[in-house]
């Protein structure tokens, strides 16, 4: 089949075989050997010399949405990064889908739970962009940027809160009666159990000028009208 040309993929088809075990039988050891210099290259940690992720915004989103709902799977033979979003916001699923790809998958898979949706892709480098994976709850553990990460954030402040704020956050209506009145107003909360990872949205949000308050130790409030109007630049409501 190889010396009439039919192309690589349909011999695999037509075989029932991996693309692995073909390349193997056509180029031994060259194949496994471009495999990883091709994974190696595509993880930017891993180039030489290491760069930045290609589409930082993504990665800040990213970033933000595995600080809330995400962790990554290490003990597995191949990592797995996965990031978990409710059934109620098929915007931010499609969202979440798309930022790993530009990240760094090739292939993203969603595994359906109850109330909500497993985004997640297997890679051996997904560790070499999340830093603070580590074992147990991130609340039971320090949360700090990477020396490379910081720059990114700090430029990218606004995609990191979306990420943080589609996790871990909402956009709501309060309703304040006084007297015979009453008053609507839009407010953006942010609630997370880490003190660290708090402190990093409390961070981004000094960057943008933003002013916030603590409602409670583990809730952050935005809501005045200028501070609102800013996040809705970037971040809006959940769809």
């Amino acid at each position: 089949m190889r010396a009439e040309e039919v192309p690589f993929g349909e011999i695999c088809r037509a075989l029932g075989l991996s693309r692995s075990t073909v390349g193997h039988w056509f180029y031994g050891e060259r194949a496994r050997h471009r495999a990883e210099l091709d994974a190696d290259v595509r993880c930017p940690r891993c180039a030489r010399p290491a760069r930045d992720p290609d589409d930082q915004g993504a990665y800040a989103y990213l970033l933000g949405l595995y600080l809330g709902d995400g962790h990554l799977v290490t003990r597995a033979k191949v990592p797995v990064l996965r990031v978990y979003c409710a059934d109620a916001w098929p915007g931010l699923i499609e969202e979440c889908e798309a930022a790993m790809l530009a990240v760094l998958a090739k292939n993203v898979q969603r595994v359906q739970k109850t109330g909500c949706v497993g985004v997640q892709s297997y890679s051996n480098h997904w560790p070499c962009l999340f830093p603070q994976h580590g074992p147990g709850h991130k609340h039971e553990r320090p949360i700090y940027l990477a020396a490379w990460q910081q720059p990114m954030i700090d430029a990218n402040g606004g995609s990191f809160l979306r990420g943080l704020f589609h996790s871990d956050g909402c956009r709501v209506s309060n309703r304040i009666t006084r007297g015979q009145k009453v008053y609507t107003y839009p407010r953006y909360c942010f609630s997370n159990e880490s003190a660290d990872i708090m402190r990093l949205c409390q961070q981004s949000l000094d960057r943008l000028g933003v002013n916030w308050r603590m409602c409670r130790r583990n809730m952050l409030s935005v809501a005045r009208r200028e501070a609102v109007a800013r996040l809705d630049e970037f971040i809006g409501p959940k769809w």
